[in-house]
This record gives structure tokens, C-alpha cells and sequence, in this order.
């Protein structure tokens, strides 16, 4: 069962949803790759979605079960599209995180909704050669 936060974008909500997500998995060799995804996730929903607004909001849910570790984050929306990976060139100052959360999960999905978006970041436990869960 998964567990869920649900963070205010003002007063520190990036810090306290990595602190979270930390302390829930504390202890797994996916705890720091989780919390820069948290990181990276919920900086999107603030600067690019509804979420950043003063009333905004963004859910986190992180989901452990034997096989995988997954994180979620759903914005506000308020945005014409879906997020996406764009591929900047090295020296790019944004539009670099989704990227990053793909080349650091083993999968990502993302889910577009009239109230929101959610970006799922899956760590496999058992990656076999080649990258993919056996």
C-alpha cells in the first residue's frame, strides 16, 4: 500500500518531501536515487503546473514492495501538456529534470487527467542485463 503526502508549495515543500521520502526508505539502495526523483518531480509540479500557485498543492505516494520502488507525484495541473523528456544541450539551466528521473528509473509513466498530471518514477529491485526487470 502505497503512502501518500500531500505537500503545499510554499514553506519548505520540496525539502520536507525528500526528508519523507528518505525516512521511508531508509535503509534501501534506493533511497538517495528516490529522493533526487522527489526532487526533481516535485520542482516540475511547482515551477511548471498549477502546484507553484499560492493555493497549489502536489501529491507524493511512494510504493515499496518487494519487486519495485515507485514514486509518484501529481500537480494541479493548469498546463496545456503533458510533461515530457526534452533533450537540452549540456550547458541548458532547465528543462533537464524529467531526463535526469528517466536515465535514473528503470521506467517512468506519465498519466495526464483534467485535474493533474502524475509522473511515476519505478526502481526494480531484480534489473537483469540490459536494464529491463526480469
Amino acid at each position: 500500500m502505497p503512502r501518500l503526502l500531500t505537500a503545499l508549495a510554499c514553506c519548505g515543500s520540496r525539502s520536507g518531501a525528500r526528508r519523507w521520502t528518505r525516512d521511508i526508505l531508509r535503509g534501501s539502495p534506493f533511497a538517495e536515487d528516490a529522493e533526487l526523483i522527489v526532487s526533481e518531480l516535485s520542482a516540475n509540479a511547482i515551477l511548471h503546473t498549477a502546484s507553484g500557485l499560492e493555493s497549489g498543492s502536489f501529491h507524493l505516494a511512494v510504493a515499496v514492495s518487494p519487486q519495485v520502488v515507485a514514486v509518484s507525484v501529481t500537480d494541479d495541473g493548469g498546463t496545456g501538456t503533458a510533461p515530457k523528456a526534452e533533450h537540452q544541450d549540456q550547458d541548458a539551466e532547465h528543462g533537464r529534470g524529467l531526463g535526469m528521473v528517466s536515465a535514473i528509473a528503470h521506467r517512468v509513466v506519465i498519466h495526464d487527467s483534467d485535474s493533474g498530471h502524475t509522473v511515476t518514477a519505478e526502481l526494480f529491485t531484480d534489473v537483469r542485463r540490459g536494464g529491463h526487470p526480469c
